[in-house]
């Protein structure tokens, strides 16, 4: 093995609130359907996506 060789992670991570935003709202939509209330569940994922997107990414800068 060569000392030359790439890391499998970059050194920078990519801002992660976009991929947060995906998961809450794919764990908000399914709550408000199941309460019958889809907007209400949607704006619940949206905050629990930002919340858990702005955790990793402030996760990621201090690493």
């Amino acid at each position: 093995m060569s000392n030359e060789q790439k890391d499998p992670q970059p050194k920078k991570a990519a801002d992660r609130i976009g991929q947060g935003l995906a998961i809450g709202i794919a764990i908000g939509l399914p709550l408000g359907v199941a309460f019958h209330n889809i907007p209400v569940g949607l704006a619940l994922g949206v905050m629990l996506g930002a919340a858990i997107g702005a955790s990793l990414s402030q996760k990621n800068k201090k690493d």
